[in-house]
């Protein structure tokens, strides 16, 4: 096993980290069992590293785990969806509002090479480092703002949000236009009017709430069509 005294992932680190790229990228939908029984089998050594890993990914708001139910990852009701975005559009509308423009010549360099990361990975179908360099991006951006309360708020709902971001990662369309999105707000960043950027970063993040929420209205009608099925 990994020792992280050798400059490698701990155990609980590696398992928290694979378990939340199977959910970041799809592999575990909304609502999947995390049954410790089977981490155990996949990921060896104590089941403490398993729990540990667990609790870790229920703090970042990605995971549930509840009393003789164990762990599940964290599904959203069509109502808690529209909720939830609508907090998080609310903050980024005014983080974006709260920064002075024309931003700083370093900051604007320092988000530039976030991006090209970005389209590296994205070019290079890595999820992964797509993921990462995403939220360096946004968090890049917000952090302008000068409100660091405002940030970890924001920073809050990006990752509860994950399970929902999911489904949008890998959707090379999706990908196209995000990075459109992100060059146009660096573009918007070089100028002096804060408004077309905090509309954009509304718009940036509604496809992800969309096609999650036409995930739950197909899971609804397929639902629906089964239960006629079984009266019939």
């Amino acid at each position: 096993m990994p020792e992280a005294g050798g400059g490698r992932l701990a155990l609980e680190d590696r398992i928290a980290r694979e378990i939340e790229e199977d959910i970041i990228f799809g592999r575990l939908e909304p609502g999947a069992r995390l049954r410790e029984e089977a981490l155990h089998a996949r990921f060896g050594g104590s089941r403490h590293f398993v729990r540990q890993a667990l609790a870790r990914l229920e703090r970042m708001g990605i995971v549930v785990r509840e009393r003789n139910k164990g762990a599940t990852v964290r599904s959203f009701t069509t109502d808690e969806v529209k909720q939830v975005y609508e907090v998080r559009e609310m903050l980024q509308r005014q983080a974006a509002l709260r920064i002075p423009l024309p931003a700083p010549p370093e900051a604007i360099a320092r988000i530039e090479a976030i991006h090209r990361d970005y389209e590296r990975g994205a070019e290079a179908a890595d999820l992964r480092r797509v993921h990462e360099a995403n939220d360096a991006f946004h968090t890049a951006i917000f952090a302008l703002c000068g409100n660091n309360y405002l940030l970890k708020l924001l920073k809050q709902c990006m990752d509860m949000t994950y399970a929902i971001r999911a489904k949008t990662l890998a959707d090379p369309e999706q990908l196209g236009l995000s990075r459109q999105h992100h060059a146009l707000m660096i573009e918007y960043l070089k100028g002096s009017d804060p408004w077309p950027l905090a509309e954009l970063c509304v718009a940036h993040i509604r496809p992800s709430k969309e096609a999650y929420l036409k995930l739950l209205a197909e899971r609804e009608a397929s639902g629906r069509s089964r239960r006629r099925a079984r009266r019939s």
